[in-house]
Parts: C-alpha cells; structure tokens; sequence
C-alpha cells in the first residue's frame, strides 16, 4: 500500500530511463493506480501487473479482484503468494494454486512466491519448506511462459537484511532441481527471482548468483532512480 496518483512521474521517469531495456521489467502497482498506470507505460517496455487476483473469475466477492478485471486494465502478470498475503490474510498453498489457475484461464502469468520465516531457517527447515511451497503452490501445468517463481526469505523483506550468496544459491539450486523433476521439459526456461531487500548496492552481487533470473523488488521500486539501478545491472549480468 504505496504510492499515489502523484507517483506517477516516477513510472514516467523510469519509461525514459530505459526505452530499450536489456530485460523484462514489471511493476505491480495497487489495484487503484493499475489503469491508470498501463496508460503511462502504453508503448514502452514495461508491463504492469496486479498485487493480487481471486482464484473465481467472477461472483459476489466484494473487495476482491478477479484475473480477468486485472487483464482488462491492462495487466500482463500477477504476484501472488507473496508472504504478507500468507500471512495478513491466511493464505494456504492450495489458495494459491487455485489464484495461479485463474490467473493462467486469464491469460495472465503468475507470479508465485515462495518464503521460510526466520524460525524455519535457524530451525535448518529452508529446503523442506521450500519444496512444500513449490509442490503445492505451483498448479500443474506450469511453463515458462506461465509461471515465474520468487524466492523471497521473510525474514529478509524490508528488514534491510540479506542472505548470503551462498543462502541464495542453495534456495536457487533446488528450485531448479526441484522444477526439474516435475516439469522437465519447461524447468529451465522458468525465470526463479530473488526478493529480500534488493537494492542498487547490492544487486549486481545477487544478479551473479547462479539460477537467480531477476528480482522481485520492494521498497527500493518506489523511486525511479534506484529501481532504475537495480535494472541496469541485471542488463549487465
């Protein structure tokens, strides 16, 4: 729950910043600022996308979003399962499977985040929690063109801290395996991002990691410039 009409100008900014970008960039604006911010990017590189969606296409709902209400304004992807919605709103691994599918019926690709609290990893719970979250998060039938996955340590968002390269690339590496053993065929061409506090300073370390594809980005998007440098060295990885 960031940022206002006003704001904007920063999408304006980043549009001329990167007129050719060198990779897919994506913000996913609250559900208020969509339309009007796909009229901004209309003609540009960047996408825009939801923060969120409902897993039924339509119905007596109130408050909630349907896919296809986020494809009409304009949205080519959704994020969903992030941990705050996890948390905030109780969301199981089978909520998310249903929101992916529906996200998929609209046309749109899904964004599915993955995440251990702090508990589990001082707890050594990372990869067995991981694996359950991609096991029952991930609908069958998941491709590259679908699906992207984000690992994002909760532990690790907006807290200014970061794991190791070696954390990352442990995660990474096993998100790999992991997609490997259940969609062969499509298991390398499914972008995995990295989220937890990335920032310019930092991101060119992470975007060296191998299997790390991209960044699901938070606090630092909100300002053209920094999300601008985030960009930039992903162009150069």
């Amino acid at each position: 729950m960031h940022g206002s009409r006003s704001m904007l100008a920063e999408v304006d900014a980043l549009v001329a910043l990167h007129s050719d970008p060198g990779c897919d960039i994506l913000i996913c604006p609250p559900a208020t600022h969509l339309a009007p911010m796909a009229a901004h990017t209309k003609g540009s590189a960047i996408q825009t996308g939801g923060q969120d969606c409902h897993a039924e296409a339509k119905g007596a709902h109130t408050g909630d979003i349907a896919a296809g209400m986020l494809a009409d304004v304009g949205a080519t992807y959704v994020i969903l399962g992030h941990s705050e919605r996890r948390a905030d709103h109780g969301e199981s691994d089978a909520d998310v499977a249903a929101k992916a599918q529906a996200a998929w019926q609209a046309g749109l690709t899904a964004i599915i985040c993955l995440g251990e609290t702090e508990a589990q990893r001082d707890g050594g719970e990372t990869l067995d929690v991981i694996a359950g979250q991609l096991e029952n998060s991930v609908p069958d039938g998941a491709t590259a063109a679908n699906t992207v996955i984000a690992y994002e340590p909760v532990w690790a968002i907006g807290t200014g801290r970061t794991p190791t390269d070696d954390q990352i690339a442990e995660v990474h590496g096993a998100l790999r395996r992991h997609l490997a053993l259940r969609f062969p065929q499509a298991a390398q061409g499914i972008r995995l991002l990295y989220g937890g506090s990335v920032k310019p300073s930092n991101a060119a370390q992470i975007f060296s990691i191998p299997d790390v594809d991209g960044a699901l980005v938070g606090g630092a998007s909100l300002k053209a410039r920094d999300f601008s440098g985030i960009v930039t060295a992903l162009e150069a990885a």
